[in-house]
């Protein structure tokens, strides 16, 4: 098995270290997941270009974490999933939402429903939705703008569960209340 540094700060790479200062700001620390990824200046530099964009959006911070969430499991990154779960309850996701998402079922909220099952069908399908699909999105009181920014949202949580997947980052201690296995 292949194991990768987790880097701080100091450690990572120079061209790395712009994008690390950036997510202590965010976070007030450095997710395991992005020291694992700023090895590579050219993947931390993308994810935190997106991650700028994504969260700067038209969604708001519960909507973006439900997308998030349920890209993590739909991915099957279990350090993902931990992450997610405990922002996702931070933003006020409705907790009972959130374990929905991490047991993939569908939300019962109606917007969390539209976003989680957009985003999973997304993935699922490798983004050939259905008319029908996009349909159900838009009747849920999203436009096509919308649409279009959960595929940016998708394509941020990629490449973060990706790098989960290949990278296998120890969980934060405070996230582990959260673990998850893809069972």
């Amino acid at each position: 098995m292949q194991s990768f540094p987790v880097h701080t700060i100091e450690s990572a790479p120079e061209e790395s270290r712009p994008s690390l200062q950036t997510l202590q700001g965010v976070f007030g620390m450095i997710p395991n997941i992005a020291g694992a990824m700023s090895t590579s200046p050219v993947l931390i530099g993308s994810l935190v270009g997106l991650f700028q964009k994504v969260h700067g959006g038209s969604f708001s911070e519960p909507e973006i974490q439900v997308l998030l969430l349920t890209n993590a499991v739909t991915n099957s990154c279990a350090w993902a999933v931990a992450f997610h779960t405990a922002l996702a309850l931070e933003a006020g996701v409705d907790p009972a939402d959130v374990q929905a998402i991490r047991e993939r079922r569908t939300p019962r909220t109606s917007k969390a429903s539209a976003l989680s099952t957009l985003a999973r069908t997304l993935i699922e399908k490798r983004g050939r939705l259905e008319d029908s699909d996009v349909s159900r999105f838009l009747q849920a009181g999203f436009d096509k703008a919308h649409l279009l920014e959960v595929i940016a949202v998708v394509a941020a949580s990629t490449i973060t569960n990706y790098t989960g997947n290949v990278t296998k980052p120890p969980v934060e201690t405070k996230f582990e209340v959260h673990a998850w296995s893809a069972r």
